[in-house]
């Protein structure tokens, strides 16, 4: 009887190991072959990319990158305002307490230039943008898959990448290092406008972020926001077109929400990522 017991507990511990190193695989499996697949899709596109650049028979469509930017960029600016002159105003409130016990109320405005050029102006302008834009892109895509209208611009031998993703991907590339430094005015400008409540004078603080912001930091800001349009960009494509025809509106939403997901997951490790490269070589 105990020996039944024994190999029947055994085979329950066999049988939930098994299943959990066959969920382990099933998932690194689909990992891998999305970080695949979307290196693919980047790797096409920068080919179209650069044709249309240096061979003229292979322009890129103004016309498509204008609409995408506007769409992309110009829409997003409302948003985009309410959200970084939340923060700018929020971030000197919380701050400005501890720094006047030691006398430098001040520096609020050295803190929030810094946090809005390197870090938070183009961190949350990608965070809007996934929602705003990624999510729409993959949405657009996805129901032109479930509509077969890609397959029609193949039969009309249309690349699908070259007439979808690179505009797409071009304009909201463009478009985030464009956002990110109006975000960045906005975000100065509401701690200015917060630290005129608390008592700093106006031209103190207009002094201290003009000093607080070097090139180095200006630029490095600028280089993560073009690394996160083109991630938003990417997965946003890259799911669209991963919808199957027979899905229909189910596949369009699963690739919407994942869209989001994963956008926002890879712009917080590839900030970490840059952050820690350019603290490595003295960019801060």
């Amino acid at each position: 009887m105990a020996d039944a017991q024994e190999k029947t507990k055994q085979s329950w511990i066999i049988s939930f190991v098994g299943g959990i190193g066959a969920l382990v695989l099933t998932a690194s499996q689909q990992f891998f072959s999305t970080i695949g697949g979307m290196f693919l899709l980047l790797y096409e596109a920068a080919l179209v990319t650069l044709r249309g650049l240096f061979l003229p028979g292979a322009k890129i469509g103004r016309e498509a990158l204008w609409f995408q930017m506007i769409r992309v960029g110009v829409r997003a600016i409302p948003i985009i305002v309410l959200v970084e002159l939340a923060i700018g105003m929020i971030l000197p409130l919380q701050m400005f307490p501890k720094l006047n016990e030691f006398g430098q109320g001040d520096q609020i405005a050295t803190v929030n230039a810094i946090a809005a050029f390197r870090e938070l102006g183009p961190l949350m302008t990608a965070v809007v943008l996934s929602g705003f834009a990624g999510a729409s892109i993959a949405a657009e895509i996805g129901t032109m898959v479930t509509n077969e209208e890609i397959k029609a611009l193949q039969a009309m031998a249309l690349n699908p990448v070259s007439f979808l993703v690179v505009p797409r991907m071009l304009a909201t590339m463009l478009m985030m290092v464009v956002l990110t430094i109006f975000a960045d005015l906005v975000m100065v400008g509401g701690g200015w406008l917060t630290g005129m409540r608390l008592g700093v004078d106006p031209d103190v603080y207009y002094q201290l972020s003009v000093t607080a912001v070097d090139i180095a930091g200006f630029i490095t800001g600028l280089v993560k926001a073009a690394i996160f349009g083109v991630l938003i960009s990417l997965i946003a494509c890259y799911l669209g077109l991963s919808v199957k025809e027979w899905e229909g509106s189910n596949g369009v939403g699963q690739a919407t929400t994942n869209t989001v997901v994963y956008s926002i997951v890879a712009i917080i490790g590839a900030d970490a990522v840059f952050t820690v490269i350019f603290y490595a070589y003295g960019l801060f």
